[in-house]
């Protein structure tokens, strides 16, 4: 096991989108970055080597958060490699689009799983694993806000989310770690872009007082607020970076 006096971050679906932002600007806050990736293994050594070329510290670690075994072992890992884990941003997820109807029961289940489940692993590690003093966010949606139609299975998963917040944060009192979410609008990534028409993108970027469809950088601002020594009283909370979207 190394020991170190630096920082240290797991970051979730850190190959790419927002994951990807949020790894590269923890890194330039000074931290050591484990860069989880579920499949996407090129772009997470891609992620990995941005991160080297301008002097920081990474690694990329594989695994699916539903599985408890994989996130166990994401956690291990990082303790091998660094010797602490001092912040943990749960960014993994999937957005399937499914009305709520009898024959999309499997799109619920593969959401839930990955998104609910999946959150709940991470957190469960991270309170097992961090020092006094360390911050789990968790990524959520401003879309809960909104109802529109087809997001039922996605909504459903980051509500739950969610509400996981305040419990954990209730969980580890007396620990001076902070718990909280953050609820992106749409954000210009792979993951908000596919299957949608220029026409849906349009609009949905009107939605927002601002007008416009937000930067993966700026959720990756707002974690590392959250992650860094001025979020250190903010505790339980949604932080709803959307552009007045919700």
């Amino acid at each position: 096991m190394s020991t170190t006096t630096q920082k240290v971050a797991i970051v979730t679906g850190g190959s790419r989108g927002i994951g990807q932002a949020i790894a590269i600007r923890l890194a330039a806050d000074g931290f050591a970055i484990a860069i989880h990736y579920a499949s996407n293994g090129a772009k997470a050594e891609e992620t990995v080597h941005a991160i080297r070329t301008v002097g920081g510290t990474a690694i990329a670690i594989q695994g699916d958060v539903s599985d408890q075994h994989d996130v166990a072992r994401l956690f291990r890992q990082t303790m091998h490699e660094f010797g602490r884990i001092d912040v943990v941003v749960n960014s993994a997820g999937v957005m399937p689009m499914a009305k709520i109807d009898v024959d999309n029961l499997g799109t619920l289940d593969k959401t839930v799983t990955t998104n609910l489940r999946g959150a709940f692993n991470v957190m469960a590690q991270a309170a097992a694993h961090l020092d006094d003093g360390g911050r789990i966010i968790v990524l959520s949606s401003s879309v809960i806000a909104k109802s529109f139609p087809g997001y039922g299975p996605y909504i459903a998963s980051k509500a739950a989310v969610e509400s996981l917040v305040p419990v954990l944060a209730n969980e580890l009192r007396g620990r001076a770690i902070t718990v909280n979410a953050i609820a992106p609008g749409p954000v210009g990534t792979d993951l908000f872009l596919e299957g949608k028409s220029e026409e849906l993108i349009t609009y949905l970027a009107k939605l927002a007082p601002l007008e416009r469809i937000g930067k993966p950088d700026e959720i990756a601002s707002a974690v590392s607020f959250l992650a860094g020594p001025d979020g250190a009283w903010v505790n339980a909370q949604v932080v709803r970076v959307n552009g007045g979207y919700a």
